[in-house]
């Protein structure tokens, strides 16, 4: 028997143990509908709180009264109304004054509503508590308080003012006053006296401050009539001293003419030297060259100065040409060293010489010339300045004189247009000071309501179902949080890093222990034993019968189906010829002998004590080349571990092995007993059986590090008792083409 320590795998392969590995997340979706009963008691739970509610709850009855409170008030300078609040800030303020405790006492106080039952029933103050809240108030908090009664009235305000409900509309400039109340006539009631209280409020404080700003105008205008009279008294004097002086004809006046046109002058002048200059420095930059200040001189006609041509100049210049006529005409006959060539070529060097001095004198006078008319220029400009500067200062006096008269002026027409105003003013408010007319229309008067505005029904189921799914979803939650079963075959394979070879769906529980342990034979169609065969395929790929004889199957816990697995495994793989033992050696609770209904006397523990053969204990299997080897014993066993960790067990096991193409043992469960530890270590392979939705991540881990530790091969993973609803675990509707959803039969 090969034992391969610390690895797992199928076939010949050793894999190294994936430790520790993370689970396969699972969507919110699937976490939700794995809990959806959960889910549906929670909505359930609260929908029927919340009916309850409903049942216990008093109905209550709204009514309303709807305001437009128009944004006027008493004109008192400009032409803008006298509230000087935004609209929205205006009708906000009035919505604070209903509920304003003057107006709410007013309504508390009224004959007609002090005995109201919605009141009562709120302001029922028996008459030791109102002694004792009298003398609170009186002595302790300096309160002056006369009657005892108004204990209760200030409760009852209190109370109205929490309940009355005044809210501005956010598309228009309606108020909305609404009351609730048990009692839908009182409800009206109170929210009519409220507005009604609140118009004769509005009515009586608008005349009183139309008054109060009567007196304001009145005084205003006295104020203003006097400084009438001393703006008058100052433009008069002003006038008789320096005439009417007004700035509308100043563009018009004498000595704004003279400065326009020296300014003008001025102007043109500045221009002329700026050109004068140029000119004359332009020139003097040519000193040396007077053929060039020539030329200069004849290109600039607009200079004002003309050149004139001097008879020498062209009568040296009609000489010159003769002589190069005749120069040219004897270097036709002569050398150029002939005297007469000399003679000739003198003559034109003088004549040259003669027109470079015209040129120079021409120079000469015509910069003299240009500085004449510059220096000329300037100084024509330099008087202009001054007459200039002299206008300039006159206009300045006049433009002080007219501003003053304009200030003068101004006043005067300001103070008459501020008495004018002052006066319509007046006149209106002595006419609307006794009428107190009123900004405030009624736009729907409060009326009883015909059915209950509390509680809302639908509202209240709504939230309640509302509430219900996400407390069921949150408890759902917390639940999957908490629980650390693994529940699918990926969780499963990653936990242990073993692969899932098989899972068995599902048996009904009215099945006997015979039906469920050999379902293979005896339901030769059913899902489940395809599923054993699926597994047995699985086997005999991952380990051949020459490298794998003796196969231990175990489990973490007990219930998980290993004994079914065992007995229904073992008629498979007969029924595939191959020569199969199944091997019973949980001492401690045997199953094998009620599986196949064989005999109680005969079996492991016989053969250990030495009271019969192996041969004589080996019973035949319900199938061909299937044979049992139960474990029922008369007696409870005293010590199974020291039994099967023997030198005994392991020299039954070693000449099973020879005999049999496998020995399929069935083993007490890992976790709570420590007998599996012993068979693990002496088998060939080891397959764990697991239970879907019960078995926890950690007790895989503990029962994968306990086999481990004693040198066991773990082959695989089969889960059992797999519903067909749970599809991650697989589907056993149908395999491929042929489907087993018909009724199971037995043969």
């Amino acid at each position: 028997m090969d034992n391969n320590n610390n690895t797992v795998g199928s076939g010949s392969s050793n894999l190294p143990l994936a430790h520790g590995g993370d689970l396969p997340q699972e969507s919110l979706l699937e976490i939700l509908l794995r809990h959806r009963w959960l889910i549906l008691l929670t909505i359930i739970s609260c929908l029927v709180a919340a009916f309850l509610y409903l049942l216990s709850a008093t109905p209550s009855y709204t009514s309303t009264s709807r305001l437009y409170v128009e944004q006027t008030g008493p004109k008192i300078i400009s032409e803008y109304e006298g509230v000087m609040t935004r609209s929205k800030n205006y009708l906000y303020t009035q919505g604070e004054l209903i509920k304003s405790t003057p107006i709410i006492a007013n309504v508390v106080d009224d004959a007609r509503l002090k005995r109201l039952r919605t009141f009562a029933q709120k302001t029922s103050v028996t008459p030791r508590k109102v002694d004792m809240l009298f003398d609170y108030v009186k002595d302790k908090l300096n309160i002056p308080v006369d009657r005892k009664d108004d204990i209760i009235v200030d409760n009852r305000v209190v109370y109205l003012k929490k309940k009355l409900d005044v809210t501005i509309g956010k598309k228009d400039d309606i108020i909305t006053i609404s009351f609730d109340s048990p009692y839908p006539a009182e409800a009206a009631q109170i929210v009519n006296a409220v507005v009604g209280f609140y118009i004769e409020y509005h009515a009586i404080r608008k005349r009183s401050t139309a008054s109060e700003v009567l007196k304001i105008l009145q005084k205003e205008k006295d104020r203003r009539d006097q400084e009438l009279s001393n703006n008058f008294k100052l433009l008069l004097e002003f006038t008789r001293k320096n005439g009417v002086v007004s700035l509308e004809t100043s563009d018009r006046h004498i000595v704004f003419k003279r400065l326009d046109k020296l300014s003008s002058a001025l102007t043109d002048a500045q221009l002329d030297t700026i050109k004068a200059k140029a000119h004359y420095e332009a020139i003097l930059s040519m000193a040396d060259e007077p053929e060039k200040i020539k030329q200069f001189a004849m290109e600039q006609s607009t200079a004002g100065v003309r050149v004139f041509v001097t008879d020498i100049e062209t009568q040296l210049r009609s000489k010159q040409r003769e002589i190069e006529v005749e120069l040219k005409s004897v270097r036709e006959h002569c050398t150029e060293d002939h005297p007469s060539i000399h003679a000739i070529l003198g003559k034109i060097a003088e004549i040259k010489h003669q027109l470079n001095e015209e040129a120079k004198k021409f120079a000469d006078t015509y910069l003299e010339v240009m500085r004449l008319k510059w220096t000329t220029v300037k100084q024509g400009e330099d008087e202009l300045q001054m007459s200039f500067d002299v206008q300039e200062q006159a206009a300045r006096d006049f433009s002080v004189q007219a501003t003053e008269y304009y200030v003068l002026e101004s006043n005067l027409k300001r103070t008459e247009k501020l008495c004018d105003i002052l006066d319509d003013r007046i006149k209106e408010i002595n006419v609307t000071e006794d009428v107190g007319a009123l900004n405030i229309s009624i736009l729907e008067t409060a009326r009883p309501a015909d059915k209950p505005s509390k509680p809302q029904k639908a509202r209240v189921m709504a939230i309640a179902l509302v509430m219900g799914l996400m407390l069921g979803g949150g408890l759902a939650l917390l639940r999957d949080w908490m629980d650390s079963r693994l529940r699918s075959a990926d969780e499963i394979s990653s936990v242990l890093g073993v692969p899932v070879i098989g899972t068995v769906p599902m048996m009904p529980r009215k099945q006997s222990v015979v039906e469920r342990g050999q379902k293979v034979h005896l339901e030769s169609k059913s899902i489940a034993t395809e599923a054993y065969r699926t597994i047995r395929t699985a086997l005999f790929f991952g380990a051949p019968k020459g490298k794998a004889k003796t196969i231990l199957i175990t489990s973490p816990a007990p219930g998980d189906g290993k004994s079914s697995l065992v007995s229904n495994l073992g008629i498979t793989m007969a029924q595939a010829g191959q020569k199969i033992l199944i091997l019973d050696a949980d001492l401690r609770k045997p199953m094998q002998h009620n599986i196949f209904e064989t005999d109680k006397e005969k079996g492991l523990c016989s053969v250990l004590a030495g009271n019969i053969t192996l041969d004589e204990a080996i019973q035949p299997g319900p199938v061909g080349g299937l044979d049992l080897l139960p474990s029922p014993c008369g007696q409870e066993v005293p010590n199974p571990y020291e039994i099967l960790n023997s030198s005994a067990f392991t020299e039954i096991l070693s000449k099973l092995s020879e005999r049999y193409d496998r020995v399929i043992i069935d083993s007490p469960p890992v976790g709570p007993i420590a007998d599996s530890h012993a068979l693990a270590a002496i088998c060939d392979m080891t397959l764990l059986v697991v239970k879907a939705d019960q078995v926890t991540r950690r007790l895989c881990q503990q029962t994968r590090d306990t086999l481990l530790g004693v040198g066991a091969h773990i082959l695989g993973v089969v889960v059992n008792a797999v519903s067909r609803k749970q599809s991650r675990y697989g589907d056993y509707t149908s395999y491929g083409y042929y489907s087993y959803g018909h009724r199971e039969r037995k043969m």
